[in-house]
């Protein structure tokens, strides 16, 4: 908001009480005002928090109680909490417990959830969405609904359909999942030297055959050259497990021998502990996690995120493409452009919590089914116009809108 260009909101209001969202919704609906519902405000395009029309933000950051039941493993957390806060609070309850929740702390809980939610037990686990048991709800007519009143079909679209289109979640109650006393971490890195290409390759025929209780990930990185300046590809391959170093390196010497992994690339710690361990956190206090405004190593830069699920091996020639294209910035901005003209005409479904304009936007005001379908689909396939029908069911007129939001049958 700092830029002079940037829309503004009318109004930001911060609802302590639910008569607060009756109340915001009802006077937005008659002044023909749109709403955008803040979280966490991760939002990668920003649309939590602006429009180019007249609106307001609901920023839930005072609606973020989070109620642990150890006993019977469920949860009650308010949607404005963020996931710090809920690791925490489990935490003070018991260490063998867990949410499957995504790995920055800093994100919200509401958004992160109806995005569908994917995080280091996504394989053991399922997403975040799939751990929802109830909720609460307010629709376009101010009605709280849990999941009894609101029927399964809208149960359904609002843990994963994405967020801003049918209402605003107050709270979820969460299935918490048993994590062992002592979990396992590895991260390392090979260079093109020793062989990574190779590596990688490999890689992808093993990773999805190792155990659920493992979140295998390779990411390469764009550096400086030490020898001459130039930039050099350096893939890094790591791992959350759940077990001990001794469960662990059985399993990969049986399965990745290649990769070499060894006792001294791995650590041991509790699952409270590899939160803070993702986050580049070691050696800072559990409190850390309740600290919302905590920047994170990328925080504060400008980035642009895009996704796209490979359903096929990534041949050594595209690898050897991708390289070339991360080690060189003006084959790199070429690239880029290549993909923003090209690539998404055939993007494979993408992650609505990496929200990607360039993949479809609804014009301003106007919500189309034939123009909404265009992201739509990439984001939820066949998935869309079963949300489309719940849509039509619980805001008929559209209330709920924004640039990449399920528009109703009209």
């Amino acid at each position: 908001f700092n830029s002079t260009d940037t829309p503004k909101p009318l109004v930001i209001v911060t609802p302590s009480r639910t008569s607060h969202f009756q109340a915001t919704i009802y006077r937005a609906r008659k002044h023909g005002i749109q709403i955008r519902t803040r979280s966490g405000g991760h939002d990668y395009e920003g649309l939590s928090y602006v429009a180019k029309v007249p609106f307001v933000v609901v920023d839930l950051v005072n609606f973020r109680s989070v109620d642990v039941d150890a006993e019977n493993r469920v949860a009650w957390v308010q949607a404005g909490a963020i996931l710090g806060e809920v690791y925490y609070r489990i935490a003070e309850k018991s260490r063998t417990l867990a949410f499957a929740g995504g790995i920055y702390h800093t994100i919200g809980v509401g958004g992160y959830i109806r995005g569908g939610g994917f995080g280091l037990l996504f394989r053991k686990y399922g997403t975040g969405g799939d751990n929802v048991i109830d909720t609460q709800f307010i629709d376009v007519n101010g009605r709280i609904l849990d999941r009894k009143s609101m029927g399964e079909d809208m149960f359904w679209a609002i843990r994963g359909g994405g967020g801003g289109s049918f209402g605003i979640v107050l709270a979820w109650k969460l299935i918490l999942v048993p994590v062992p006393a002592t979990v396992t971490a590895f991260s390392f890195s090979r260079t093109l030297e020793q062989n990574a290409t190779q590596l990688i390759l490999q890689w992808q025929d093993i990773a999805h055959q190792l155990p659920n209780e493992m979140n295998p990930d390779v990411t390469m990185f764009s550096i400086n050259s030490t020898q001459d300046g130039r930039k050099t590809i350096l893939p890094s391959f790591s791992s959350l497990f759940l077990g001990t170093i001794d469960e662990l390196l059985p399993i990969m010497q049986q399965r990745f021998p290649q990769l070499g992994l060894s006792r001294q690339d791995c650590i041991e710690m509790s699952w409270i502990e590899s939160i803070l361990y993702y986050n580049q956190l070691q050696n800072q206090p559990l409190e850390i996690l309740l600290n919302r405004t905590f920047r994170t190593p990328v925080g504060g830069q400008y980035y642009k995120i895009k996704s796209d699920y490979v359903k096929e091996p990534i041949s050594e020639t595209a690898l050897n493409d991708f390289k070339t294209a991360l080690s060189s910035w003006l084959i790199a901005e070429s690239w880029i452009g290549f993909l923003r003209r090209q690539h998404h005409s055939r993007i494979e479904p993408a992650y609505a919590n990496y929200r990607d304009l360039d993949i479809g936007s609804n014009n301003v005001g106007i919500t189309s089914y034939t123009q909404a379908s265009v992201g739509g689909r990439k984001y939820f396939k066949n998935n869309f116009d079963r949300l489309v029908q719940v849509k039509t069911k619980i805001d008929p007129e559209n209330s709920f809108k924004h640039e990449q939001s399920i528009p109703p049958f009209l």
